[in-house]
């Protein structure tokens, strides 16, 4: 918990010399639409299309501060000036393939899309990755005049929506839960499960607490088949969001790599994250930190699972489990502490959740004691040199009722971050 209180007492600090939204952006949104490609070697990332959207839903203070690392960052400078005045963590598919052996061998290429405000003058964006030893690489830089004839203008919106979750403050978290798989015949499904969405979000102790400081619309994205593709099955199907299980040829990993197409069915919808809902009792999921969230409906497991995910693309959580060929690389890097700040390399342990440690309790922390401990340093498993915080957490497994107290203290951190200075 200590570290959400400097964090905010690190806004407070900046508050005072902090730019204001409207000094440098206007009330509407700059898609920037990229592409990253290359190899384990060599890394780019080119821009594709820049598109403008009618308001700005996401956060209008701390604008050029930010909580997590991320996999990478969107930085926005003004260009006169050269000030950074936005900036967006983000993790990537392309990034998580780089660690595959496949990388080694061929290059690939992946799309991404990401929201900015909307500036008033020319800005420089600067695209950046960090490596396995969080060094920082930049891999573009480029300049955009908000009065280029170039940048696509949308004014329609595509998909019906409605509201179902209100907010009680001004500028909310938003959140779009979007229909992956469900034709038009079964939209009352969707909406069915769009509700059990918010109802398993906020039985969760952190977004109880602040269920007021979000806003939440259901987008009735039509499919023309109904459920989702398994190509381990040999299933192909034509949904709206061109899902599909089998990620990186892992069974459960269920993506897109169609982010272009996901925001072009969210244009002019009011959100800022996005919860991608798919019709399929198969099980798995996926979550990118600041993409999206994609999790099955009518699976058993819906429920802790949806829940999961957002916990990644939300707040930039980790898993807490770890499998020996996992599908994204979970092994430590020698003398380098993760950002993630649920799992630890105890390389900085000091930086993580070591106040909340009892004396008491070793450290590394044995996994035959963890009944007797509530907050230790398990190691997530034998040899990877990873640690986490319980054995009892969603971010960990499926049982747990909630997040255990150091996900928690990042969930509560990151709404605080996005909606600083505002009252219910």
């Amino acid at each position: 918990m200590r570290t959400i209180y400097l964090f905010i007492l690190l806004l407070c600090a900046l508050s005072g010399h902090a730019q204001q939204f409207d000094n440098y952006f206007e009330d509407k949104t700059l898609r920037l639409d990229y592409i990253f490609a290359g190899n384990s070697s060599e890394q780019h990332a080119f821009l594709s299309e820049i598109i403008a959207l009618d308001k700005w839903h996401g956060r209008v203070e701390n604008l050029s501060v930010t909580p997590i690392q991320g996999y990478g960052q969107v930085k926005v400078y003004d260009q006169q000036t050269n000030e950074l005045i936005y900036i967006l963590p983000f993790g990537s598919l392309f990034q998580e393939w780089l660690t595959l052996e496949e990388a080694k061998t061929i290059d690939k290429s992946f799309e991404n899309s990401f929201l900015i405000p909307f500036p008033k003058q020319k800005v420089v964006v600067q695209i950046s990755f960090y490596n396995d030893q969080q060094h920082e690489q930049i891999v573009l830089k480029h300049e955009i005049d908000p009065k280029d004839i170039l940048i696509r203008k949308v004014f329609d919106v595509k998909n019906d929506y409605e509201i179902i979750h209100q907010s009680k403050i001004k500028h909310p978290i938003k959140i779009a839960l979007v229909a992956e798989g469900y034709t038009a015949d079964e939209m009352d499904l969707f909406m069915q499960y769009a509700h059990k969405t918010v109802e398993h979000l906020f039985e969760h102790q952190l977004f109880k607490k602040y269920a007021d400081y979000f806003e939440i619309v259901a987008v009735k994205t039509i499919s023309v088949d109904s459920g989702i593709s398994i190509p381990s099955k040999k299933q192909w199907l034509n949904t709206a969001l061109q899902s599909n299980f089998d990620t990186f040829y892992s069974e459960r990993y269920l993506t897109t790599l169609h982010t272009k197409l996901l925001h072009n069915q969210l244009e002019n919808i009011p959100y800022q994250h996005i919860i991608i809902l798919a019709n399929t009792d198969f099980y798995g999921g996926g979550g990118i930190l600041n993409s999206y969230s994609l999790t099955t409906t009518k699976n058993k497991e819906f429920a802790p699972v949806v829940v999961h995910e957002f916990g990644h693309s939300f707040a930039g959580l980790a898993d807490e489990y770890f499998y020996e060929n996992d599908v994204f690389e979970n092994a430590a890097t020698l003398g380098v502490e993760p950002w993630e700040k649920n799992i630890s390399s105890l390389v900085d342990f000091s930086s993580k959740w070591k106040t909340l440690v009892v004396d008491e309790t070793p450290i590394p922390t044995p996994h035959s004691i963890h009944k007797q401990v509530n907050i230790g340093a398990f190691e997530g498993l034998p040899g990877n040199g990873l640690y986490i915080p319980t054995l009892n957490c969603r971010m960990k497994a499926n049982h747990p009722k909630d997040f255990c107290v150091v996900c928690s203290a990042a969930i509560e951190e990151m709404i605080l971050f996005y909606t600083t200075n505002q009252k219910k």
